[in-house]
């Protein structure tokens, strides 16, 4: 969703797999009086961001129940790991956020979902995040963006097989400022299984309720636009994937007792922390 707009506008670059589904959501305080997407019309919504995917996702949600986002909905900013406090003081009504703040504020008791990527149709099968390619590499080196690609699917296959290890790795080499814990419930809730035609049904899934939404021009062809920013690379395929085998580690699976309300108790009191703001990016 987040490069739809800039394709719309000439950017070059290529989707070509997708890597997972399911860290979006759009939550409300367990105390409120929201319990449905309608019910928003004419409230408040906190999102990390203009522009972010949360808000992306709640616009098009809005879009799809009738709403006008820019008319009959007030955005507020917060930082993320501040969502829940805006809920908890009555700044907001509503929030729109990704993981692991969404399982954090549930297992917290702090809101119940409105909208939800991992479960609802028709998002419950949309891939939130894949790989994009840039156009002059793509056209210069079509085998190397092939071949990168299927790493990074290979990759996707490797963490929904070994969630936990996927989280200590990326914690250990340093590539995230965060704790294995906080990490591994990142991880836990979304669904790491790599498609090639689930990236392309998103791409234009997502541009149609993004047009629906106003987020995209109203002249432009949904079907035309899907077509430019998706390209089918040589030796990347939804068969590859299944029959592409990765290994099972006996650590690499999620703990059966992860203490979720501790790690929320302890990010939610700390949400100016870097290793906070960096694992919920």
């Amino acid at each position: 969703m987040y490069f739809l707009k800039p394709v719309e506008q000439g950017l070059d670059v290529k989707f070509t797999g997708g890597i997972h589904r399911g860290c979006l959501r759009v939550q409300a305080a367990t105390k409120g009086t929201i319990h449905k997407i309608e019910d928003l019309r004419g409230k408040k919504i906190g999102v990390p961001g203009m522009g972010t995917p949360p808000f992306i996702f709640a616009n098009r949600v809005l879009g799809a129940h009738g709403i006008d986002p820019s008319k009959e909905i007030t955005w507020l900013v917060f930082p993320a790991g501040e969502l829940g406090l805006a809920l908890d003081k009555g700044e907001v009504d509503a929030v729109a956020n990704s993981e692991p703040i969404g399982s954090l504020l549930l297992s917290d008791n702090k809101v119940r979902n409105i909208a939800d990527q991992a479960t609802d149709a028709p998002y419950v099968d949309e891939y939130c995040c894949g790989v994009l390619v840039n156009g002059k590499f793509l056209q210069k080196n079509p085998k190397a963006a092939a071949a990168a690609t299927r790493a990074l699917l290979k990759g996707a296959k490797w963490v929904e097989t070994n969630p936990a290890a996927a989280a200590r790795l990326s914690v250990e080499k340093k590539y995230l400022a965060s704790n294995v814990e906080m990490n591994t419930i990142a991880i836990a809730h979304l669904r790491y299984v790599p498609s090639v035609s689930g990236a392309e049904d998103a791409v234009k899934s997502a541009s149609a309720e993004m047009k629906k939404a106003g987020m995209l021009s109203p002249t432009t062809d949904v079907e035309e636009l899907a077509k430019r920013g998706f390209i089918h690379l040589e030796g990347v395929t939804d068969e590859w994937l299944k029959t592409l085998q990765v290994e099972k580690l006996a650590d690499g699976q999620i703990p059966p007792k992860l203490n979720y309300q501790k790690y929320a108790k302890m990010f939610l009191a700390q949400p100016d922390d870097p290793c906070c703001r960096t694992v919920m990016q």
